[in-house]
């Protein structure tokens, strides 16, 4: 795209909308522009136009986001149908196997859950739908960077890869062998690799042409499940309902 054609104050206006986050709910106008690297001047316009819009309030000198801007999040899973079609049986499986089971799609060198149905909270951090975490250390991941070709996963992959704990396969080269088993046996098995005690196996879900679209996963913990269970009884449990779910996105 030549640069006639981009929008740089759309640009800036999502940018002003991602400032804010989970640790920063609420910003004054000189933090807005800290944290978008934009004059205080450019920020204020982008504030008033957003409020003008009903993206954001205020209250005093501080800025936050209101429920509209769901409305954007909204439209993109309305038009995806994945979450749709795989929610009911997202909940029967985590019935099932007592477990949280989750969908993500690739963005970049992210996961992103647009579905999810927890059931005890196994990590330290809270996931919801939006939530983001490294492609490269998770099941949900692997199973995506899977299906890329080689060009695609360079540019899905981070310059590093940072280890998270001391199980993290944290280079290029070792990913790509795991890569290449994944590819082989349609699923992907993640142990302690992105926070110790944490264990997850992941299936694509395809769409018509065979492409995964998204890809599904449970997650556990190492003191309530072991690695036997996990191949024997999770495993077939998923790929199968990853194969039904499949097969609903195909007739779409």
């Amino acid at each position: 795209m030549s640069r006639v054609d981009f929008v740089q104050s759309l640009e800036r206006g999502l940018a002003v909308i991602q400032s804010f986050d989970a640790d920063h709910p609420h910003l004054t106008l000189s933090e807005v522009a800290a944290r978008t690297g934009l004059t205080r001047a450019t920020a204020r316009r982008l504030l008033l136009t957003l409020g003008q819009l009903g993206y954001v309030s205020t209250t005093g000198r501080q800025f936050s986001l209101t429920p509209r801007v769901l409305d954007i999040g909204y439209a993109y899973l309305s038009s995806l149908n994945v979450q749709q079609i795989a929610q009911p049986y997202l909940e029967a499986l985590s019935e099932r196997v007592h477990e949280s089971v989750s969908v993500t799609v690739l963005d970049g060198a992210d996961i992103v859950y647009i579905a999810r149905v927890p059931t005890k909270r196994i990590m330290t951090i809270s996931l919801g739908l939006g939530s983001r975490l490294p492609a490269y250390c998770t099941s949900m991941g692997r199973v995506l960077l899977a299906e890329l070709e080689p060009d695609e996963l360079d540019a899905a992959l981070p310059a590093s890869l940072e280890r998270h704990t001391e199980r993290t396969v944290a280079t290029v080269a070792d990913l790509a062998v795991v890569l290449k088993q994944v590819r082989a046996q349609g699923w992907a098995l993640v142990d302690q690799e992105l926070e110790m005690g944490l264990r997850s196996v992941a299936a694509p879900l395809q769409d018509a042409s065979g492409r995964a679209v998204a890809a599904m996963n449970i997650s556990t913990q190492v003191a309530r499940t072991g690695l036997e269970q996990i191949h024997d009884e999770l495993v077939p449990d998923l790929v199968a309902t990853a194969g039904r779910i499949s097969e609903s996105l195909a007739k779409r």
